[in-house]
């Protein structure tokens, strides 16, 4: 039997990861593909680097968090982007990365257009973790 946690739990583990992480965190997009985990060195190209809001999620609710505030930043670099890491305020800190595929892609985030240019204006419409089980 897999485990099941009440909706309360998840939800309280969906809010340790703004705790952990901290306030005002970067989102930063990479080409290529993820790293192992977040403790190996970051590979591929920065594309851009978004600084989010200082409160970045919103109250997690039926196991599920979502985006909080404007997530947009300028692109530095140029290409096809394959994944990310969302790091704490001094870039020191990778918290959580995933892949990012165009919109129907399967991706752990979605892009309207993952090829991107420098100078680019990036905007992360919509961004949701969800809980075991929910």
């Amino acid at each position: 039997m897999s485990l099941q946690y009440s909706t309360t739990l998840r939800n309280n583990q969906l809010s340790e990861i703004e705790t952990t992480i901290g306030t005002a965190p970067h989102m930063i997009i990479y080409t290529g593909s993820a790293p192992a985990n977040c403790a190996a060195t970051a590979t591929g190209t920065t594309l851009v680097d978004i600084t989010l809001p200082s409160d970045w999620m919103n109250a997690p609710s039926s196991g599920s968090v979502t985006k909080n505030g404007t997530w947009t930043g300028t692109a530095s670099g140029t290409g096809t982007a394959g994944y990310y890491r969302v790091y704490d305020s001094g870039i020191t800190t990778c918290g959580i990365q995933g892949t990012v595929t165009a919109t129907g892609g399967g991706g752990d985030m979605t892009l309207d257009n993952t090829s991107i240019a420098s100078g680019q204006q990036v905007t992360i419409s919509t961004y949701t973790i969800s809980a075991g089980n929910s």
